[in-house]
């Protein structure tokens, strides 16, 4: 699934990996970014807008006529999504209607305005608590534990039967916890943003160390997305994109306070769910990603280097603020 000198769009092209996405893509295709900014921000496009043939629209996916903004478009890079993953557990209706029926309606724009190509960001929670770690692609049954990974594998599940329905080539990327700039929420912007209010104590969700998980840069993420789409196998194709390694919520609170040029920090700890964080959570997690680096692609940084890099981006953000 080529992207360069195609019409491409980007959904959720505003916030966090939409952004960075369209970064590395302006200029190399005709680029159409869409976005409602509820979450994102236009200043995030600056760069972007500046290049050849790339427009902004301001679009819901819930909203009608979609046809037409789609209309020439032969990719359709899909990063929109509801992302508060834990506010779910309280309400699971808008993690439902902006991610499983936003990508519904997107889906059936695309078959009525021809789309080609259908790419979607989705997640390592889809496998639940996986028996088997570093986790393939081919993992199963999959068995999410929150609302979030459910509606994602929902998406998967769609753009496959469209994939095999209607000839709509389709691609699916399960991410690690991807952190770095722009990044508005997750871990290490919970942690920063609580230790510039109080430097004296941290308040962390779970049980002493807390989860396990592999977290990957933002620069990686981007680098991964089209070695991926230029290798993808159609009908349908999945690339998980995350590091090698894991690492401890407590280590992570412990590279936010060095990087914060903070000491003497008091950590307390919330309890959690069954030793998660909160109710959905998974406690371990790894990607095996075997198959992406077969395209020769592989991670830059490590999950700790990645936190440090993240915490300095959202300490810079907040003093920016």
């Amino acid at each position: 699934m080529k992207l360069k000198d195609r019409t491409v769009c980007i959904t959720g092209a505003a916030g966090f990996i939409g952004s960075h996405l369209a970064d590395i893509l302006a200029g190399s295709c005709r680029l159409r970014l869409l976005d409602n900014l509820s979450s994102g921000t236009k200043a995030n496009l600056t760069g972007a807008l500046k290049k050849r043939d790339t427009t902004f629209v301001k679009k819901d996916l819930l909203d009608p006529k979609l046809d037409t903004v789609l209309k020439g478009t032969e990719v359709v890079l899909h990063f929109a999504a509801n992302p508060d993953v834990r506010s779910a557990v309280e309400n699971p209706k808008p993690t439902f209607d902006e991610n499983v029926v936003a990508t519904f309606r997107l889906l059936e724009a695309c078959r009525r305005a021809d789309v080609k190509g259908f790419v979607l960001a989705s997640t390592s929670t889809v496998y639940g608590e996986a028996s088997r770690v570093p986790t393939p692609e081919d993992y199963g049954p999959m068995e999410p534990r929150s609302l979030y990974g459910a509606s994602k594998l929902t998406c998967e599940a769609l753009m496959a039967s469209y994939a095999h329905t209607y000839g709509i080539e389709a691609l699916v990327f399960r991410f690690a916890n991807v952190v770095g700039g722009r990044s508005t929420h997750g871990v290490v912007v919970d942690f920063v943003r609580k230790l510039r209010k109080n430097p004296r104590r941290l308040e962390i969700y779970g049980k002493e160390p807390g989860t396990s998980k592999s977290y990957i840069y933002i620069d990686d993420v981007i680098r991964g997305i089209p070695a991926g789409t230029d290798r993808a196998a159609a009908p349908f194709d999945v690339f998980n994109v995350g590091s090698d390694d894991a690492i401890a919520v407590k280590e992570i609170a412990d590279i936010a306070v060095r990087e914060l040029g903070l000491s003497n920090v008091a950590y307390e700890w919330t309890g959690g769910v069954a030793g998660g964080g909160w109710a959905g959570d998974i406690r371990q997690m790894i990607l095996d990603t075997t198959k992406l680096k077969a395209t020769g692609w592989r991670p830059k940084v490590t999950s700790k280097e990645a936190i440090a890099r993240a915490a300095r981006d959202a300490a810079a953000s907040f003093i920016r603020k």
